[in-house]
Order: C-alpha cells, then structure tokens, then sequence
C-alpha cells in the first residue's frame, strides 16, 4: 500500500479520514519580511491559534488537511510539523512554486525546468532543507487568462517530480481559467490526470468548463467555500449539485482555501468586503455547506466520495 508523506510522518491513504484538500495553516506573501513596520510575527501566538482552529474541527469529523502552500510565499514546514502534532490532524504539506505575479520569481526564472524539478523531487523523496521534513504533493499555479513562460516551465517540472516520485499534483487557477490548458500541458508530459486537482474550478459556474476538464479523469476542487469576494457560495453550490447530479461527485474534492494566520500584513477589507468572507473558514463545509448539499438532494454517500473517499483514491493513484 502506498504510504503517504506528511508533516508527522508517513501514514496509508486509508488513514486520511476525512480530509480538507486546500486550507493553509500559514501564508506570508513574497517580501513580507521586508516590511518593518508590519506588526512582528508572534510563532507562539500564531500556533496556538492554528491549533485552536483545528482542534474543535476534530468534533465535526476532520482527520486531515493538505496546505498546498507552495515554497515561496510563506511556507514554514517545521511550524506546519508543530500544529499538527498539538492538533492530532494530520497535514500534507506541498513543495512547489506559485504564480508569476504574486510569487518569489526572480531565482527561479533563471532556472530550466530540469532544475526546478530537482528542487521539487529533492523535498518530497529527501525533505524540505535540513529538516527532514518530506513533502506529499506538489503545487503549482497560474494567473487569469493566461500561462506565462514561467508558469508553463513550473507546471511541467510538477508533471516531471510527479512522474519520478508518485506524488500527485494540486492547482491553483484564477477566477476560473486555465484549468483546460493546465490538463494539456500535464498531459503533454504524459502525467496520468487522476493524479490531479484542478484547483478553484468553483471560481467559474460554467459548467462546460467543468465537464470538460472532469471528461479527461482529472479531479476539480470546489474548494474556496465561504469566500463570496471572489465568488457567491450559490453559484458554487449550484455547480456543485448538478455535477453531483450527472455523476461526478467521484472527481470532486472540497475545501475553503482559509488561511488561519498571516506574515506581515493579512487582508485588509472594508466592512462591507469582509462581510463577504464572514463564512471563510474551515468548519463552513461541515456547518453550512454539508446541509445544503443534503437539503438539495445529495446523498450522504456522494458527500463522504467528495470528503473521504476521493482523497484517499487521489493519493493512491
């Protein structure tokens, strides 16, 4: 059986449980630590309350999260290790490199594919630096509406660590695009697309979209629940219900995206942009989410394929 990489250790993919595919314990954008007059991060203040978020969250089922935090907006591997033993969740963190216009860019523009994978096998098969820390899943990401060169050379050196290692891979789209030309560049490096989510597929309603994407195997996240800012939970909801409703709650995988502490400065919205996020949080699927899927019809089965099932297959592929 194939053992899975996390924080803590290795554990079987029937040892997930029930699982959240995209949360983040700790996210700091690229040059954070430049900001001098940003309030100073407090380590024991910020772990206590990534723990305080995932310990009531145990009450309502959770047993495991991915933090697809890629390496160079935040990523602390050893903070990661910290929470999830104070929490008893289980955590997989990921190696990998966001997108151009929001990561730490400059190195690794001037690196070829070949040497970015290297990177990527090097902390999943040996761990991250000196930690010993091994990652479980590689991450990778592009802007709206187009690849850049950049993003196209980190997707296929995911494709390439994912190909030399096992592990599988985790997106990040925005608003809703490029998830198609994602699957196309990973199946231009023959990367077997059950071994893929194609993240924040909820951020578009067109439901082309996502039968496209879902017809080639692949798995999408409808995972930014409760963040109505970048689009209204109804909309992800009635996505959601019909493709449950045609048969592919086996390639859906659900979550929030939340961030439950920040480097630097976090967000900062008006009141009545944060009236928009009220719901941004990892309890909100189980809360709210969950009954309105059962409200609508959706069986308890469907919902455990998106929560428990789904997870475990899309580890063991």
């Amino acid at each position: 059986m194939k053992q899975i990489n996390t924080v803590t250790g290795t554990t079987a993919p029937e040892k997930l449980g029930t699982t959240l595919m995209h949360e983040h314990l700790l996210i700091g954008w690229a040059g954070w630590e430049l900001d001098g007059t940003a309030p100073k991060f407090d380590r024991k203040t910020a772990l206590k309350n990534c723990v305080e978020t995932l310990k009531p969250l145990k009450d309502l089922g959770l047993e495991s999260i991915v933090d697809p935090c890629p390496m160079d907006i935040g990523r602390d591997i050893n903070f990661m290790a910290e929470v999830s033993s104070a929490s008893g969740v289980n955590v997989v963190a990921a190696t990998g490199l966001y997108k151009e216009d929001l990561g730490n860019t400059p190195y690794f523009r001037q690196r070829s594919v070949e040497e970015i994978t290297e990177v990527y096998v090097q902390e999943l098969t040996k761990g991250v630096g000196e930690t010993g820390i091994k990652c479980g899943i590689i991450k990778c990401a592009t802007g709206k509406d187009k690849i850049t060169p950049y993003e196209e050379n980190a997707l296929r050196a995911a494709a390439r660590a994912s190909k030399r290692t096992g592990a599988p891979i985790t997106t990040h789209t925005e608003e809703g695009t490029m998830g198609r030309e994602q699957l196309a560049i990973f199946a231009s490096e023959g990367v077997d697309l059950g071994h893929v989510v194609i993240g924040h597929s909820c951020g578009s309603s067109d439901l082309r979209y996502h039968t496209d994407m879902l017809d080639k195997g692949c798995l999408l996240g409808f995972d930014r629940f409760g963040l109505d800012l970048a689009q209204p939970d109804r909309l992800r909801l009635a996505s959601l219900i019909g493709l449950c409703g045609i048969g592919f709650e086996k390639q859906i995988v659900l979550s929030h995206d939340s961030v439950a502490c920040w480097l630097g400065r976090g967000l900062e919205l008006t009141p009545q942009l944060a009236r928009l996020v009220e719901n941004w949080k990892p309890s909100h699927v189980f809360k709210n989410i969950i009954p309105a899927l059962k409200k609508a019809g959706v069986s308890q089965e469907k919902i455990n394929a998106m929560l428990i099932d789904n997870p475990r297959k899309f580890f063991q592929n």
